[in-house]
């Protein structure tokens, strides 16, 4: 037995130590503040230090252990047959190194993998009962998790019964898409909340809220991937595992492929490692898995994982950079947020000035500083931030970062509205970047649509003093416009004019989304506005009825019911009344699809399947299941069937469901012509 080194047990106590608590970051507070490959990498250097000194090893080392246990909060659950964690690679040698291994454990010269792509969110196992859904738990420590039952009932994509009366255990991922995230962070921004630092850890802390209808609203999806105790459904490989869960009406990862070698495992990883962007989830790598149900039984695991399958990791794309300066950011809310000014660099696939510092608080726990050599990664491939700094490269001419003592744009007082909040906020009620900020949602095309009355036109009109609140644009003179100077001709003016007259007949949910209420985007605004018919009634429901329209749960319901009740907006409203529509016109748009033969195709984001046909046939249309020469219109969601190569054979118009909703919403069904 060899003598353990000082410096080794020191380093050994030091990686258990960090990895026990990055653990904890991870599983407990669902807020890592590493990387997964920078995580990999210390536990691999601790693997092989207890490999060559076994006596190191310790009961709480993470070697030992598949993770920690489950947050306090939600009732625990034993798995009955355990959750295993993957290894993984990062590298084509350890792939090829794994296959040799699999080969010489079996005596096979040959083998058949089924590669997956690994999908960026939280295990989840779901048990059925004469295929009734009776229990889903998170993963917790692979033996114990947590019972989210009532909050994976909310997941559109997960069937409560099975096209088949089976008992049967399911595990699987459940997902944020990143469209959901992007919303999600931006609607966090505006409120003042901490970002989500990715797809994953939105999923996690989404599905362990307490409040249901609080899970609802963030469109969580799942696809599944193994079926326990296989045998017993008389299946015989991982490729007939992927089928019969189809075939029981449960979701997966549609771009599977069977390969015979290494070269199709390597392939598969470098294809998609070019092509995940496109997709509209996270995905951080491939997992190769033997496809014989009964090599894989042989092989079995090891402590912590199965012998069979390995993770094949893509690289975080990381890049470094300078923070040449901080600006600040006031949004809407008055909500301070930090923004870091960079050298320019690429990364996946753009180039990137800018990056969110997304509060003081962050600021300060990472020690950024301006002047300092960063490095940039992108959030779920989407918002860009700073990981982390690199000190060890600093000159000594580094500024630390402090937080404004008077707003940027007005000199206002600035603090926090509560005890215990994050954000710094402009306290002027009058600040001209919060009614910026509002006017830019108000006159967008999702709300009122002024078309011509841009960014730049907003400005200029609060520099000149024009415009204080939404009610002002409609008191808008060709005089006063003409006073704003060079670029505001007689033309340009009586467009602007003509498209705020347009505006005053708008339907009452596009001026719902204009007002800026947090946590109301466009689905949730059409659903109010179709349920309270007019702005009066919506100002005087209660919660209790609030919380009767889907996907309001009692937090968003209260911040709607608050939003109502304020003073300042009231005052706002009762103003804005004079001058614009506040009626949705049920009767007008309930016959805009007359006549029309429908066909939906592939995945929604904001509708269930009978949702969106409901929808279709409240507005006068007819749903069909195939494309013919009579199909009017194809809604094509995320991974389309055969259906949209047929639509465009046939020469059929097919939309979004984002073009969808704003044919509805326009109230014009001219729009389905060919």
């Amino acid at each position: 037995m060899n003598k353990v080194p000082p410096e080794v047990m020191k380093r050994a106590k030091k990686l258990r130590e960090e990895l026990n608590y990055h653990s904890y970051r991870y599983y407990v507070l669902n807020d890592p503040i590493i990387t997964d490959q920078e995580y990999d990498e210390m536990l691999k250097e601790l693997m092989m230090l207890e490999r060559k000194y076994p006596e190191l090893i310790t009961p709480d080392s993470p070697t030992q252990r598949v993770g920690e246990k489950p947050a306090e909060g939600f009732k625990e659950v034993r798995h009955f047959t355990r959750l295993y964690s993957l290894d993984n690679t990062y590298s084509e040698e350890e792939v090829l190194e794994f296959h040799n291994r699999v080969k010489r454990l079996l005596g096979v010269d040959s083998l058949e993998y089924v590669c997956e792509l690994k999908i960026d969110g939280l295990s989840i196992a779901l048990r059925y009962e004469s295929g009734t859904l009776v229990l889903a738990a998170t993963r917790g420590d692979g033996v114990v998790g947590e019972d989210v039952t009532a909050n994976v009932r909310t997941i559109k994509s997960i069937p409560l019964k099975l096209r088949k009366p089976l008992d049967i255990e399911i595990r699987g991922e459940v997902f944020l898409p990143k469209s959901e995230f992007k919303a999600i962070n931006e609607e966090r921004i505006e409120e003042g909340l901490p970002l989500f630092a990715n797809p994953r850890n939105a999923a996690a802390g989404t599905l362990r809220q307490l409040d249901p209808h609080e899970v609802a609203r963030r469109n969580l999806d799942a696809f599944f991937y193994q079926i326990v105790d296989p045998r017993r459904y008389n299946l015989e490989t991982q490729w007939e595992v992927l089928s019969f869960m189809q075939e029981i009406g449960l979701k997966t990862e549609p771009h599977a492929k069977r390969v015979k070698d290494t070269s199709g495992i390597i392939d598969y990883w470098k294809h998609w490692q070019e092509e995940k962007h496109s997709l509209n989830y996270a995905v951080d790598g491939t997992v190769i898995k033997v496809n014989l149900i009964h090599q894989q039984e042989e092989l079995g695991y090891t402590a912590k994982s199965p012998r069979w399958a390995i993770a094949f990791k893509f690289p975080a794309e990381q890049i470094r950079t300078k923070l040449i300066q901080v600006s600040f950011q006031v949004g809407r809310t008055g909500v301070i947020t930090p923004v870091a000014e960079l050298e320019p660099v690429s990364l996946s696939g753009t180039v990137v000035k800018r990056a969110t510092l997304h509060n003081f608080d962050y600021i300060r726990e990472k020690d950024i500083r301006v002047g300092d050599q960063v490095i940039l990664e992108k959030a779920g491939e989407i918002i860009p931030q700073i990981i982390k700094t690199l000190p060890e490269l600093r000159t000594g001419v580094e500024k630390v970062i402090k937080p404004p003592e008077r707003c940027p744009v007005c000199q206002g007082t600035v603090g926090k509205e509560k005890e215990g909040e994050v954000a710094l906020r402009c306290l002027n009620p009058a600040c001209p970047a919060k009614l910026e900020r509002r006017l830019r949602l108000f006159v967008s095309r999702d709300a009122m649509d002024i078309r011509g009355l841009g960014e730049k036109l907003v400005k200029r009109l609060l520099t000149a003093n024009l415009v204080k609140n939404f009610s002002d644009l409609y008191k808008l003179t060709p005089f006063e416009l003409a006073q704003l100077g060079t670029g505001i001709g007689d033309k340009t003016i009586a467009n602007l004019l003509k498209e705020i007259d347009k505006s005053k007949d708008k339907p009452l949910h596009k001026l719902l989304v204009g007002l800026g209420i947090p946590g109301v985007g466009k689905k949730l605004a059409l659903d109010l506005a179709m349920h309270f018919e007019n702005l009066e009634n919506l100002e005087k429901a209660e919660i209790e009825d609030l919380l009767k329209i889907q996907g309001v749960g009692i937090e968003l319901a209260e911040s709607i019911y608050n939003f109502f009740h304020n003073k300042e907006i009231l005052e706002e409203l009762n103003e804005l009344k004079k001058f614009v529509n506040t009626k949705e016109p049920r009767k007008k748009i309930k016959g805009i699809l007359e006549g029309k033969k429908i066909v939906v195709t592939g995945v929604l984001k904001n509708y269930t399947r009978k949702e969106i046909h409901d929808l279709i046939i409240a507005l006068g249309g007819s749903v069909t299941t195939s494309v013919s020469s009579r199909t009017d219109l194809v809604i094509v969601g995320e991974n389309p069937g055969s259906k949209l190569e047929k639509a465009k054979k046939s020469g059929v118009k097919t939309v979004t469901e984002d073009e969808f909703l704003d044919m509805i919403e326009g109230e014009d069904s001219n729009d389905l012509s060919r």
